[in-house]
């Protein structure tokens, strides 16, 4: 019998599932025992300590019945299937978990925002959007809520300085505006077993004249992706056509966060800065010193249809078409996801941690035998446009947040919710079961540190001083759902070759040039919205230090790897 199950017969037995107003420390010492053991930050005591001041705040809202909503993957699966019944069963509020696609997620809070309508009590949604809930005003910031009006129900050991991703989810004005609870990064994913391998080596070595290994730009990807491309691994058992990249290409919603999560950061498009490029995002969005978006285009000083912009797009482009599976241009995020496990991609640049646990599965062609894989994810190279102290990657951190048009005792009991399934009691059960880290003490916990070499390199990662350079879509962007959606139309374009990348990104900044208009007639994000810079000669910003960068001369630089071990060693 599973945990899963254990934990609902167990408190199926003591009469709990059937009825949410009763809740006392037995349900939650049924809980513990069944799902969580040693498997906290927290010892057995402090486990209780915590349920305990649980149940008496949940006191006021027992009976209660909530509905929160998140997109589907492992980690909300898990809160949605386990940790919402026990939260009942513990504190007598009856809380539904929706689990929906990610777009259909910003719609029903898009429509919360515009209608007033409480569609859901709580939403986790993406810290992409804090510079729309920052300038927006229509959520609750956390930091004026945690010291007011939900000071009763903030959990005293909340430790809020715990989560490693708070400043994706703080604004410009130093408020938290959402919760983390989960994380997972982009980086580069490559066949550690191919790397190592002599002959591999040596035709690598006599071909291009460096030791093949962890690609530190992309000029070094190229050369890597071509030599693997139709490459005969026969000598390494490997059946099938093998290639050198993989990717997505197909005109779809999830061909933007392609790019939005951070493809033209990677690039060098934008300027430095942490979490985000600054005056100049990784949209290529320039704000000024209000932090009020001033433009898009590089004749308003942004960066969008940049040089570096033009050349992130083509590359991406080239090395699909040359380098990936004929199908994949035709592919989804989704669909393109398991590829890279079913073992005849040697690299890919552009790969999600949130598929980890289904890529050290034990039966995938990528699996050792001990239960370790073939595989490894490392940071992601850049681009000939970038500059050190730039972020080189994307980070997703869905995040709790609390709309103002909930009402109060909802949100309260909500945030109960949030809380529970982020606290120290549960986090490390969590992490192991979804592998998207949001606290710092789970990253170190002993358990992770036993799991890391089956895991390819994520612990690693999550605990290196390198994970502050992949961030989330940042605070010069104002309105996140209105303006990713103008990211896929126009890029897929350029994919199907309807148009150049050039000719594409012209029409990319125009469009969110249109809609920062709009915002800015509108007046209704007030001195913090949209205030547009006239236009100029673009060369008058070209010319300036910064984004946006003039073309170089040569895009192909030299060409550098590192030793994967020698990179891990460097992180500890």
């Amino acid at each position: 019998m599973n945990l899963r199950m254990k934990t609902t017969t167990a408190l199926v037995s003591l009469g709990l599932m059937a009825s949410p107003a009763f809740a006392d420390m037995e349900a939650a010492k049924a809980f513990l025992d069944a799902e969580i053991g040693d498997l906290s930050t927290l010892s057995r005591a402090e486990q209780e300590a915590e349920m305990q001041w649980f149940i008496d705040a949940a006191q006021p809202f027992a009976g209660m019945e909530i509905k929160v909503v998140s997109e589907t993957i492992d980690t909300h699966s898990y809160e949605s299937k386990v940790l919402a019944p026990a939260f009942t069963a513990i504190t007598g509020i009856k809380v539904t978990h929706d689990l929906i696609g990610e777009g259909d997620v910003v719609e029903k809070l898009q429509t919360q925002m515009q209608s007033g309508e409480n569609i859901y009590d709580g939403y986790v949604n993406d810290s992409d959007l804090i510079g729309t809930h920052w300038r927006y005003q229509q959520v609750r910031n956390l930091t004026d809520w945690m010291a007011g009006e939900g000071a009763d129900v903030t959990s005293p050991t909340l430790d809020i300085d715990d989560f490693v991703g708070l400043s994706f989810t703080t604004g410009p004005d130093g408020k938290v505006y959402q919760l983390p609870t989960q994380q997972f990064a982009n980086l580069y994913w490559f066949r550690y077993d191919w790397f190592n391998d002599d002959k591999n080596k040596a035709d690598f070595k006599e071909k291009y004249g460096y030791d093949l290994g962890v690609p530190v730009n992309w000029s070094a990807y190229e050369d890597i992706a071509e030599f693997f491309t139709g490459r005969d691994l026969s000598h390494l058992g490997v059946e099938g056509e093998v290639f050198g990249n993989m990717d997505y290409g197909k005109k779809d919603p999830s061909l933007g966060w392609r790019y939005t999560d951070a493809w033209m950061s990677m690039a060098g498009m934008g300027d430095k800065g942490e979490p985000n490029g600054l005056p100049v995002d990784e949209w290529g969005i320039r704000v000024n010193e209000n932090s009020q978006p001033v433009g898009s285009c590089v004749a308003r000083g942004g960066a969008t249809n940049s040089p570096a912009a033009v050349y992130a797009v083509t590359k991406a482009i080239e090395w699909l078409q040359k380098y990936s599976p004929p199908a994949a241009a035709g592919m989804t995020f989704s669909e393109a996801g398991p590829i890279p496990a079913q073992g005849n991609v040697a690299q890919q640049m552009f790969w999600y941690t949130a598929f980890t646990a289904a890529s050290v599965k034990p039966d995938l062609p990528v699996m050792n035998e001990d239960g370790t894989p073939k595989w490894r994810m490392a940071p992601s190279p850049h681009g000939v446009y970038w500059e050190d102290g730039m972020k080189v990657g994307y980070q997703d951190a869905g995040s709790w947040t609390l709309m103002q048009s909930t009402p109060v005792d909802r949100a309260k009991a909500a945030w109960l919710y949030a809380q529970f399934v982020t606290s120290k009691t549960v986090d490390v059960k969590k992490a192991h079961t979804g592998l998207t880290f949001i606290r710092e003490s789970t990253i170190q916990h002993e358990s992770f540190t036993e799991r890391a070499p089956k895991l390819g390199g994520l612990v690693e990662f999550y605990r290196s001083p390198a994970r502050v350079q992949w961030s989330p879509t940042g605070t010069n962007v104002p309105d996140y759902p209105k303006l990713a959606q103008l990211w896929w139309q126009n890029i897929g374009d350029a994919m199907s070759g309807a148009k150049t990348p050039q000719e594409a990104l012209d029409a990319l900044c125009a469009d969110q040039e249109r809609v920062l208009e709009r915002l800015e007639r509108a007046g209704i994000q007030g001195d913090i919205g949209p205030k547009l810079n006239e236009e100029m000669d673009p060369e008058h910003w070209l010319s300036q230090p910064g984004a946006p960068k003039a073309k170089l001369e040569n895009e192909d630089e030299e060409p550098i790897t590192i030793a994967y071990d020698e990179l891990i060693k460097s992180w500890q």
